[in-house]
């Protein structure tokens, strides 16, 4: 378990260190996409920025992303900074055969803000988007509204560009609380620890809109269609508080009065009651069971998500959005 002093400050604005980007451009671009995520890549516009997921032929999850267009024939994926290589180079394999070029972009800088959002927004002369899931784009940055009680966003640019980044924090406090709120809206970002490891269901991804049923085939898409209409999927991610001072890792298991495993963590962090939020991959059970939960010895408890666990197809949520 990592050791690290409970801090949770107040969102101003923070670098993201965990965050990468991976480009995908070309005349093929949006056509070879479409075969590889299980997003309707249509649906990336411009504004709305889809959450996308890419498995392996057996429907398990490789890397989870967001997907904005920024251009004509240009994409961005926003993921965890541990997969970029290795889906970089999962879907080269696939790209030779399309004109279609990926580029890791290691030169770009991730700040997360809310307070300090607007005027970090005048530096780069762009507007926040207001509604979340969606984006802003210019020549030097682009801006995507992160869901949470705060209102937050995601700023990336160069790192060529003329913003003042001094003020910016860069200390594990100020990540804590964003990876809290992320907690918080029930949402896990996938890291090589646990790739190949996961159904997109066992992380809501179909409640957060981040599957599209209604698209054509994709890697993986007839295991996930197939867990969802037959109704396979018994385990999902939940969110559990606890009562202890350090960090438990990454797949740490959570188990109950038997002391048999039940779940395993995907994140965590500290919360401003002195105590730790995460999320968990638990066996459905474990929420119509009366059933003590503990981890790493502590006791843990089960808390409310701000969303119903069931699908949310994403064209109707890009209609809603551009509603």
């Amino acid at each position: 378990m990592a050791t690290v002093t409970a801090s949770t400050p107040a969102l101003g604005s923070v670098r993201l260190n965990h965050l990468a980007a991976l480009d995908v451009k070309g005349a093929d671009a949006e056509k070879f996409l479409q075969g590889q995520t299980s997003a309707q890549v249509s649906l990336a516009d411009g504004y709305f920025a889809p959450l996308t997921c890419f498995c392996t032929p057996k429907g398990r999850m490789l890397a989870n992303a967001q997907l904005m267009r920024l251009g004509e024939d240009h994409y961005r994926l926003l993921l965890s900074n541990t997969l970029l290589d290795s889906l970089a180079n999962h879907l080269k394999k696939f790209a030779a055969f399309y004109r279609a070029e990926l580029t890791t972009q290691r030169d770009l800088i991730f700040i997360g803000a809310s307070d300090e959002a607007q005027a970090l927004a005048d530096q780069l002369d762009i507007e926040l988007p207001v509604q979340v899931g969606t984006h802003t784009n210019s020549d030097q940055a682009c801006v995507l509204r992160y869901p949470g009680e705060t209102a937050r966003w995601l700023v990336c640019f160069d790192n060529d560009s003329q913003v003042d980044v001094a003020s910016v924090q860069d200390d594990q406090a100020g990540r804590n609380a964003w990876q809290l709120e992320d907690i918080r809206s029930g949402l896990a970002w996938l890291t090589d620890t646990q790739q190949d490891h996961f159904l997109p269901q066992m992380l809501n991804w179909e409640a957060l809109g981040g599957i599209s049923f209604k698209k054509g085939c994709y890697t993986g898409q007839e295991v996930v269609a197939r867990a969802h209409f037959r109704g396979q999927v018994k385990k999902r991610l939940m969110r559990i508080s606890i009562e202890t001072t350090a960090l438990p890792e990454v797949g740490a298991s959570v188990v109950n009065d038997d002391d048999k495993a039940v779940g395993e963590v995907v994140v965590s962090a500290f919360n401003d009651q002195g105590g730790v939020e995460l999320l968990a991959v638990m066996n459905t059970k474990v929420a119509e069971e009366e059933t003590s939960l503990f981890l790493t010895g502590a006791s843990a408890a089960l808390l409310s998500l701000p969303y119903a666990i069931e699908r949310v197809d994403p064209e109707q949520l890009a209609v809603s959005l551009n509603g």
